[in-house]
């Protein structure tokens, strides 16, 4: 490989090797634009999904909902999100395996796109079936994306931070997007209407990868010889080492069906359907949660006993893994609440109401929160398509028809608001914080990992933990001794958004790098499993509890919902930083 002009050059068959945008591969941008429509679609969905779910029927509106509880919509909302987390690792071994990464993208892709297509319809059936399809979908999708990204800087490793930076930008970009468009029209217009944006830029970012097939050369295409080779090597280096025995079969196969039971029935017995484990409820304790705890302590049992049958280093090393996702479940059961009962308590009790001065204000704000970043993906797109049109014109124009959506439906929502004289900021605009505040602060965090103060892996735990409590605290305070019908000033509910972001920034990138770094290659896949069974676990968790939002309300105050989401994590973080000797010890010098 050499460079002409500031290019970098290659063979033939990998033409986005020549392309640079940005001082990156031209290729990575493919990638980059497929990812922020995914994301558009997808967090344009899921923040409507309580919303709609918790909305009063109203016979022939297009406002009109199901009316459930929030118990109930989290039950259900608990279990898409979990599955979010458990197909994945199901898509990667098939796309290893079967079909390749680019072939599984698109499976994912043309199946998440019928799933948003289902949605659009006003019937319960379209809905479920929509559901199910964007789990499937997710699975070939989420696992793939950073395996092309991967394979495309395996020759340049000291480009693939940066790359992925950018790509990660990318993610970030579409559910910023996705939450405020999609939720702005379904909230004037109609639920299905928001439900069907999310659609049509899931296709076109379908369309867009398929079409830029020509720069992406040989990338994700699988190659059975080299995956035959691989797996007689994996026969010949895991499994003599530690083969799993019957024993552990017949564990993951109860543990397995157990947990699949109890997430279908869960929603299905809080909306009085049917509930399998009726059976076994006690005065004290309901039949699922019961099997649950037996499901959990076979689970402990195998996953100790497998790690036991390592020599000491690696079984060290592997149990510092299993400590540091311990703690990830009580992250995501308390950052998660961000798309269950904060969404509710943004619809229900954020003074959202906004006239004068203050509309003006927030309309300037809002506006330049759209047409700033909006300005500096397209200048990218208009890079990349200068870069690129000779090879993939198609692509570049299916692109140019996204942004001139986009830019369409901004424009139109920014002009709306303008002109209006009264207005009330929408549920989901509160939700797209997240997102802007990750672009805004991710630069600053990731400066202190490469500087002197660069705190251990279970510092940096501690202090994530901590600030997502703080946030809560930050909320809990201004929720405080206030009477009923009265309105929370909507600035308690931003700050909470930016605790919770510093969290994220403290946890989410570092987690799975520490995977990478503890666990031998050979293992890697066992513990990226156990790893993103955590979340899932973690995701079931926090819709379930922040399901309770009302009942908590109801029966002692808003501010004691706040407080415990408050206490959860701040413990959770000091005990994780008391455990830092041992974890560090665990890690024999991996920093």
């Amino acid at each position: 490989m050499g460079r002409q002009n500031g290019e970098i050059t290659t063979s033939p068959s990998n033409d986005f090797f020549k392309s640079n945008v940005l001082g990156q591969r031209s290729g990575l941008f493919v990638l980059f634009f497929t990812e922020m429509w995914e994301r558009f679609s997808f967090y344009g969905m899921r923040v409507l999904l309580m919303q709609f779910l918790t909305a009063a029927v109203i016979q022939g509106s297009p406002f009109s909902g199901w009316a459930w509880t929030a118990q109930q919509a989290g039950a259900l909302y608990g279990t898409y999100a979990m599955m979010l987390y458990l197909t994945p690792i199901l898509g990667g071994i098939i796309a290893d395996k079967y079909i390749g990464s680019r072939k599984a993208v698109i499976i994912g892709s043309a199946i998440m796109t019928l799933g948003h297509a289902a949605m659009a319809f006003d019937t319960a059936i379209m809905f479920f079936l929509g559901l199910i399809c964007l789990v499937i979908g997710t699975g070939f999708f989420k696992p793939n994306m950073p395996s092309i990204l991967g394979e495309m800087y395996k020759d340049l490793p000291e480009k693939k931070d940066g790359a992925y930076t950018i790509f990660y930008m990318g993610v970030n970009a579409g559910a910023f997007f996705g939450m405020m468009l999609c939720g702005y029209i379904a909230e004037t217009y109609g639920w299905h209407w928001g439900f069907g944006l999310a659609g049509i830029f899931m296709l076109l970012g379908t369309l867009q990868f398929v079409f830029a097939k020509p720069l992406m050369g040989n990338l994700g295409i699988l190659d059975k010889s080299a995956t035959g080779e691989k797996k007689e090597a994996k026969v010949s280096d895991t499994d003599t080492k530690n083969p799993f025995t019957l024993r552990d079969y017949v564990l993951i196969a109860i543990v397995s069906i157990i947990g699949f039971l109890y997430a279908f029935n869960d929603p299905l017995s809080k909306n009085d359907i049917i509930d399998v484990f009726e059976r076994l409820d006690t005065s004290f304790l309901r039949g699922q949660y019961i099997m649950v705890i037996i499901a959990l302590i076979l689970f402990i049992y195998l996953i100790v006993s497998r790690i036991l049958r390592y020599d000491k280093t690696v079984r060290d090393r592997m149990f510092a893994v299993v400590l540091l996702a311990f703690f990830l479940i009580f992250f995501f059961m308390s950052f998660e609440q961000g798309a269950t009962s904060l969404v509710i308590v943004a619809r229900d009790n954020i003074d959202r109401a906004l006239t004068g001065t203050a509309l003006m204000t927030f309309n300037v704000v809002n506006g330049l929160l759209t047409i700033v970043p909006l300005s500096i993906i397209s200048w990218v797109l208009i890079k990349l398509a200068k870069v690129t049109w000779n090879k993939i014109a198609i692509s570049n124009i299916v692109l140019f028809v996204c942004f001139g959506l986009i830019w369409g439906a901004a424009i139109w929502m920014l002009y709306q608001e303008f002109n209006k004289e009264a207005s009330e900021i929408k549920v989901s605009w509160f939700s797209i914080l997240n997102s802007f505040f990750i672009i805004a602060l991710a630069s600053t965090v990731s400066k202190i990992w490469e500087s002197k103060y660069n705190p251990s892996a279970a510092f940096k735990y501690g202090f994530g933990l901590i600030l997502v409590a703080i946030g809560f605290l930050i909320i809990g305070l201004g929720s405080w001794g206030i009477a009923p019908g009265v309105k929370i000033s909507m600035v308690f509910l931003v700050l909470t958004y930016l605790f919770h972001t510093l969290g994220e920034l403290f946890i989410s990138p570092v987690g799975l790098s520490y995977v990478s770094k503890l666990v031998p290659a050979r293992m890697l896949a066992f513990m990226f499993g156990i790893w993103y069974l955590a979340i899932a676990i973690a995701q079931k968790v926090a819709a379930v509890l922040g399901g309770q939002v009302e009942t908590i309300q109801q029966e002692y105050s808003l501010s004691h919902f706040f407080f415990l989401f408050t206490a959860i994590p701040a413990l959770a973080g000091l005990l994780v930083m008391l455990f830092n000797p041992l974890i560090k010890r665990l890690m024999h010098g991996i920093k």
